[in-house]
């Protein structure tokens, strides 16, 4: 007997999961919503800074997914499709808000360094201090320094050049370290 490795298992899993669903499996649809919902509310709040509009967010995100699931195409992972969806339905809601989407950019080329602080910082004031930075900032940050997509996949989730985005990331890191009172080495 063949032993399946838990990585595989739970891809087979999803993979039958998400094909039921295309085919219009609503339990099928609530398992995919039970897996991700959290990860999907995670991320629109820390790009909403809003804990209603978060949960509305979440909820526009699984009622996009379910009426677009059919065109989800497995060059990406469900979850990556997911947090894609999610980006584009807060962008939505900051457009219907008229809330500005990016700063203007800045000018600037730096080679990207890794964080080590002097002092500990609790989690609260970290995910305080991200609250504050600048809408455009903030999303490139969370997308890119937080959930690890590349500046070109965050370029596309937000509309923005890549340049745009690696110097909103700067601007992100730089603020963060004054918020913080912390210095980089």
């Amino acid at each position: 007997m063949m032993l399946i490795e838990p990585q595989a298992a739970r891809v087979e899993w999803e993979d039958a999961v998400i094909q039921r669903a295309v085919r219009g499996d609503k339990r099928a649809f609530e398992q995919i919503y039970h897996a991700h919902s959290g990860r999907v509310h995670a991320l629109c709040l820390r790009m909403t800074c809003d804990a209603a509009m978060a949960e509305d967010c979440t909820q526009e995100t699984f009622i996009n997914a379910w009426r677009a699931l059919k065109t989800f195409g497995t060059r990406s992972s469900l979850s990556t499709w997911l947090h894609r969806v999610a980006v584009n339905v807060v962008l939505a809601r900051r457009r219907r808000m008229s809330i500005s989407m990016t700063d203007p950019p800045e000018a600037f080329e730096e080679a990207e360094q890794d964080w080590t602080f002097d002092t500990p910082i609790e989690m609260g004031e970290i995910e305080a201090a991200v609250g504050r930075l600048p809408v455009g900032a903030r999303d490139v940050l969370i997308l890119s320094g937080i959930y690890g997509y590349s500046h070109g996949e965050v370029s596309q989730m937000l509309g923005i050049a890549a340049g745009t985005c690696k110097a909103q990331l700067h601007r992100a890191r730089k603020l963060l370290r004054g918020y913080l009172g912390v210095e980089v080495h």
